[in-house]
Order: C-alpha cells, then sequence, then structure tokens
C-alpha cells in the first residue's frame, strides 16, 4: 500500500475515496510481540477519532487500538479470528483489522506520511 498515513499511536490508515482500511504499523506488532487474539468491532459500529476501535492481545500484553478518524465500520478482516498472527506477519496487507466510511475528511490532514512517520519513529 502507498499513500499510508499514521497516528502517534502506530494505527496506518489508507484511504480509497471515502473508505478508509485501518490496521497498525510495523513497529506496533514489533512491539507487541505473537499475537494471539484480536477483538474487533461489529459492522455498523460509530467510532469517534481517538476512541478505541479494537483491542490485540499479544503473549506480552493487552493493548487498545484507537480510531486515527470517525466513521462507520463498514467491514472487519474476517480472517484475523482464525489468524490473528496475520498483523504480525503482514500488518500492512492482510493484516489490514477494519474498514471505515470516514465521516469526516478532515481528520486524515491530522496523520503523518511515511516520511513524518519514520523521522517519528527515530525519536522514540
Amino acid at each position: 500500500m502507498s499513500d499510508l498515513r499514521y497516528s502517534k499511536d502506530h494505527e496506518y490508515l489508507a484511504l480509497d475515496g471515502d473508505v478508509a482500511t485501518l490496521g497498525i504499523s510495523d513497529y506496533a506488532q514489533a512491539q507487541l510481540g505473537d499475537i494471539v487474539f484480536i477483538e474487533l468491532p461489529e459492522v455498523g459500529k460509530m467510532v469517534a477519532k481517538g476512541k478505541e476501535i479494537a483491542v490485540i492481545e499479544s503473549v506480552k500484553a493487552a493493548s487498545e487500538v484507537y480510531s486515527p478518524v470517525s466513521g462507520e465500520v463498514v467491514e472487519v478482516n474476517p480472517q484475523l479470528g482464525e489468524t490473528p498472527a496475520l498483523v504480525n506477519d503482514d500488518p500492512l496487507g492482510r493484516g489490514w483489522l477494519v474498514k471505515l466510511r470516514i465521516s469526516d475528511p478532515g481528520e486524515c490532514a491530522s496523520l503523518m506520511d511515511e516520511p513524518a512517520y519514520s523521522s517519528f519513529l527515530k525519536t522514540l
């Protein structure tokens, strides 16, 4: 995926029209370790920017995933129920979490592009 946008909480989104694919960054999955369970929202749920959208449990800890934009959940990744480790194996591809219909496209402006996110990671 190109033209990804990132939050400071290490979520990414890839925009396709008014629908964004949301997941966690490669950095985030590496910090979590082996992922063993993912709790995803129901399709149709409305989420607000900065609010919890999912929970990822790894062998190390449980971690909340926050939505970087507001919108409606239009799809969840059906493969993650059976194979949560997809997030470890391919976080920016087959390991996506949810797809949101964005309610305020202007919220995307506060997210970092790939070069800015790379620079941000160097400060951690």
